[in-house]
């Protein structure tokens, strides 16, 4: 009897050490979770007067800060960050940044992150998909 407690205990813990790992996925949603932390992988750009950098292979690093609302993108190839950006939900899964305008745009869901954001005559650009 106590090898059969034994072995179904050793199954129960093999079942939900596997059921934690396959819990955390990259389908994480940016909206709808408190913290949120994902890599989004493909063009990436800054320029900013002699500075010129540009790749297809960059990546950004989104976090979510604890305000709920401000995210902060850390680039990939040497790239400033951008700190402290505020968003807004537009549908279900997808954050749109606050004052978006034809120069600031930045959208952000599940898949995708698009950044065209110009300030102070530096320019951010990003076409990533997880």
């Amino acid at each position: 009897m106590k090898k059969a407690i034994r072995i179904l205990g050793i199954c129960m813990l093999v079942f939900f050490t596997a059921l934690s790992f396959s819990s955390c996925s990259d389908d994480d949603d940016p909206v709808n979770n408190d913290f949120f932390a994902g890599t989004y992988k493909g063009s990436v750009s800054y320029t900013d007067g002699d500075t010129n950098i540009n790749t297809n292979e960059g990546s950004v690093f989104v976090t979510k800060i604890a305000s709920g609302t401000k995210y902060n993108f850390a680039f990939s190839n040497s790239i400033p960050d951008l700190n402290g950006v505020e968003f807004q939900q537009q549908g279900d899964h997808t954050l749109v940044m606050v004052g978006s305008n034809a120069t600031s745009y930045i959208r952000i869901d599940n898949d995708e992150l698009k950044i065209l954001y110009i300030k102070d005559g530096k320019t951010w650009t990003a076409n990533c998909t997880r």
